[in-house]
């Protein structure tokens, strides 16, 4: 009994003795500065514009976030990784978040030492093939080349897709999307397999942009959104709660241009969202109007899906899963209450 106590207390003093670990959070907010892993390339999501300053759907999610932490949308240095630096960038601290189309899957949730956070775009795996292949269908490519990339949710379902429906098919593997696209381009290979957002950015960026279709086939669920680093809770909830206030946002009608007004004039709903009322901020461990920041930084989830992928974008994709809850899509938001 005596040496049950003894250790306990030894134990009790060691705890004692060991200064507070410091989380994600407040590293950040230390730091000044928000590390955001983006894809090296990706119209609608991320690219350089002339001047080359980061654009993109995924570019602004990390500028949202960086206004909810440390209340200044600039204050993000930005990284690009490949599909397979990604997930140890986080791992190692070489970024904070990941914001590049990186599919949610239960291995990766488990094993790699990363989370999850919420859903930001909702996409499915297709096929980029030339007209000039002659097939309409993705039943028509048995024996196909088929171009993919190693160790990816792709190069998984494209085997289990053709397995599946009894064909064959040679996979050229290759190491990103511009190289893919060269290969090709040369005739490496008959067809591009990826998500659908990313054969439509690029097949845009094509000279010959009509000589290519976009099957109508879709093979798989891709749930994309931010990872972080696994262990870091509290971070976890601040990445997944600023997705979800831009997504909230536009279904209480709160826009960029509105939001100062809103905070004064909006119902229970929107003031616990803008932080008039409530202490959802507290609970963050965020200033109160951490997530009007946010929206005030970039707009709401629909402004930024219109600008950077919607009917007036290049890319003019249609909203489909990715439409609020109640207009027929899969975005929804956790209550703010």
């Amino acid at each position: 009994m005596f040496a049950k106590r003894l250790s306990a207390a030894v134990a009790a003093s060691i705890c004692f003795a060991m200064p507070a670990m410091a989380d994600k959070l407040d590293e950040i907010k230390d730091r000044g500065v928000l590390k955001c892993g983006i894809h090296l390339g990706k119209a609608g999501f991320a690219t350089p514009d002339a001047e080359g300053t980061w654009q993109g759907f995924d570019v602004d999610y990390c500028r949202a976030l960086a206004a909810a932490v440390l209340g200044d949308a600039t204050k993000v240095e930005f990284s690009t990784m490949s599909s397979k630096n990604r997930l140890t960038a986080l791992v190692t601290d070489e970024i904070d978040v990941l914001s590049r189309t990186t599919t949610f899957t239960a291995t990766r949730d488990m094993r790699n030492g990363v989370d999850v956070t919420t859903p930001w775009f909702y996409d499915g795996q297709g096929f980029l093939v030339k007209k000039a292949l002659g097939v309409s269908s993705a039943a028509d490519l048995s024996g196909a080349t088929v171009c993919t990339y190693p160790g990816t949710t792709s190069e998984r379902n494209v085997n289990d897709f053709f397995e599946t429906n009894g064909m064959t098919y040679k996979a050229l593997i290759i190491e990103g999307s511009a190289e893919a696209k060269t290969a090709y381009l040369a005739g490496r290979c008959d067809v591009i397999t990826n998500d659908r957002s990313a054969l439509a950015a690029t097949r845009l960026g094509m000279s010959d942009a009509d000589a290519h279709i976009l099957l109508p086939d879709v093979i798989s669920k891709e749930p994309l959104g931010p990872y972080v680093k696994a262990g870091e809770g509290r971070w976890r909830d601040v990445a997944a709660w600023t997705a979800m206030a831009l997504i909230a946002a536009e279904e209480m009608g709160v826009t960029k241009a509105n939001a100062a007004s809103m905070a004064d004039t909006g119902g229970p709903g929107i003031k616990r969202l803008l932080g008039s009322e409530g202490s959802i901020g507290e609970g963050l461990g965020l200033e109160t109007g951490w997530a009007r920041a946010a929206i005030e930084a970039v707009g709401n989830y629909g402004e930024l899906f219109d600008r950077h992928l919607g009917a007036n974008s290049p890319l003019a994709f249609e909203r489909g899963l990715n439409a609020q809850w109640n207009e027929g899509g899969l975005l929804y938001a956790y209550p703010f209450r």
